[in-house]
Order: structure tokens, then C-alpha cells, then sequence
């Protein structure tokens, strides 16, 4: 009977979490030739076929259908198993599984984790860059200790919020366009012109396109990138103007080729907050980072 290498369940899990092998080595922080190796090596100590690849990602096998329910469940309670033996040693040590949205990684937390840190050296934090709504979906399920993300409307009961941040959305233009010499920026004027879009389908795009239908007008994309440098870069070269969180043009866009306007809208104050799944007693070092996040 061949022995079964805990670390290769966790990463067929997550290649099963994200749907295929390169999201799951980028989420993991693994090469992605070495976590195939690792899933090769997983199927041949059970002696099953676990996964079919191809092009569009990854399936399930019958085999891996099981063998996945099992293994996340064992590895919860591993993971349960640690969390709770760590909290007995009664110092603030342990992994702090911490998922946060783009915006608030950029603008706001490494200061924060740095600090902390340096209080709590024993503490390893665990951060994974996901949308809001993966953020409190993580945490209900109790994948993520801690979460930072945009407010929404209704939070899961089973999960505590707090306000941790003012992270208003501007206008960033490059230096000569037309809107530049306006003070304020209505949104009314910025559809009118080439848009840089982040995230096609994410919060912040989901949101605008919204704005734009209910008042009968439509969002003219040019160009679409993943991250806010991305957008910075296609805006310092005049392919378009773009939405941004405050806090990620602070850190992005620092040049003088860009022209920083408000965004004149009722709607442009955004909230960040913490997220937590609701439980009683949490382990000291979740404690402790709720403690430094929430103002």
C-alpha cells in the first residue's frame, strides 16, 4: 500500500478548487510542472485515474468525484487538528489564512501585515488574492480565517463583518485627455470615451456596466487587463481612462503622465471590510490579525 503525501492531497484539491492545473500552481505558489508531478504521484499511490486534462482545464473522474469529497474532508479536519493543537501553546503562533481583494492588497494591507508581523513573529499569513464574494464564500465554508473585500448588500449570517477602509473610485486619466481639465469627472462623461476595463467580470466592472444600463448608456472597452498596474500601463499610454480604487492608484499610478480626477457620483464612496466566519472561541492568531485590521 502506497503511502499518501498529505501536501498532494492539498494540491488536488485545489486544482479541483480552481478547475485547472495552471490557476491551482499559481493559487498554491508551486511551479506548474512540479504540481502535475504531484498529482501524477497522488493518482499512482491510490491506483486510480483521478482527473481527465485537456485544453479548457480539468474533470473529474468518477474516482476523483469520491476521492475529492473524502479528501476534503480529511483535509478540514487536519487542518481543524493543527489550528487547534497550535492554540494550546499559549502564544500567538500559527497560519492565518488570510483571502483579500486586488484593491485592498495594493492600497492597504502590506503596511498592515508588515506591522503585524513584526508583533506577532510566530504568526505565518497565508494571503490569497480573490473576489469579494469568493472572499465571504471562503470564509462560510471556513476556507479563510479572515477576508477583506468590498461591502455588499447582505452578508451569509454564519459570517461577522467590519468597516476596515475608505477606498473611493476615481477617474485616472492620462495627462493631455480632454477630461483632464475638468475638476470633477460625471460618470455621464466618462462613458463617452474609451475605457480600460479591470477584471472583465469582476465586482468593479460588473458594477459600472450597471451604472451604465440604468441610465441607457454602454460601456466602450478598448482594452481589458487583470490588474490594476496592467491598467495604469494601457492609461499611461493613452489606450483609454479608467475606474480605479483610490488606494490602488496611490500605489500604481505615480507618475506625472497621469491626471488623478473624483469621480462626481453619489455611488463613488466604497467601503472595504473584514470578513469572518462566526465562531467562538477563534484561535489567538486570527484574534490577533482581526485585532489589527479592524480600526
Amino acid at each position: 500500500m502506497h503511502r499518501v503525501d498529505p501536501m498532494n492531497l492539498q494540491l488536488f484539491l485545489a486544482v479541483v478548487r480552481e478547475g485547472s492545473i495552471k490557476r491551482a500552481a499559481e493559487a498554491e505558489h508551486i511551479a506548474q510542472s512540479a504540481l502535475s508531478r504531484r498529482i501524477a504521484d497522488f493518482e499512482h499511490a491510490l491506483g486510480v485515474t483521478l482527473l481527465t486534462r485537456s485544453p479548457m482545464g480539468v474533470q473529474l473522474t468518477e474516482a476523483g468525484e469520491r476521492a475529492y469529497a473524502l479528501g476534503r474532508q480529511i483535509y478540514e479536519d487536519l487542518e481543524m487538528f493543527t489550528r487547534e493543537v497550535q492554540s494550546l501553546r499559549g502564544e500567538v503562533a500559527g497560519t492565518v489564512r488570510l483571502f483579500a481583494n486586488p484593491s485592498s492588497i495594493v492600497g492597504f494591507l502590506p503596511e498592515r501585515l508588515q506591522a503585524f508581523r513584526a508583533k506577532y513573529p510566530e504568526v505565518q499569513i497565508a494571503l490569497q488574492e480573490r473576489s469579494t464574494l469568493e472572499i465571504i464564500r471562503a470564509c462560510l465554508d471556513d476556507r479563510a480565517d479572515v477576508g477583506v473585500g468590498v461591502a455588499v448588500g447582505e452578508v451569509p449570517r454564519g459570517v461577522e463583518s467590519w468597516h476596515f477602509a475608505n477606498d473611493p473610485l476615481i477617474v485616472v486619466l492620462p495627462h493631455k485627455h480632454p477630461l483632464s481639465k475638468v475638476r470633477k469627472v460625471r460618470f455621464a462623461d466618462v462613458v463617452q470615451h474609451p475605457l480600460v476595463a479591470i477584471q472583465v467580470g469582476g465586482a468593479l466592472d460588473t458594477f459600472l456596466k450597471e451604472k451604465a444600463e440604468s441610465m441607457q448608456a454602454s460601456v466602450n472597452q478598448t482594452v481589458s487587463v487583470m490588474s490594476y498596474e496592467a491598467a495604469c500601463r494601457m492609461v499611461e499610454v493613452g489606450l483609454g481612462i479608467s475606474i480605479m480604487a483610490a488606494s490602488a492608484v496611490s500605489a500604481y499610478a505615480g507618475t506625472k503622465t497621469f491626471v488623478r480626477r473624483p469621480l462626481d457620483e453619489p455611488w463613488k464612496d466604497r467601503e472595504l471590510r473584514v470578513y469572518a466566519l462566526r465562531k467562538s472561541p477563534r484561535r489567538r492568531a486570527v484574534d490577533a490579525l482581526l485585532s489589527a485590521l479592524v480600526p
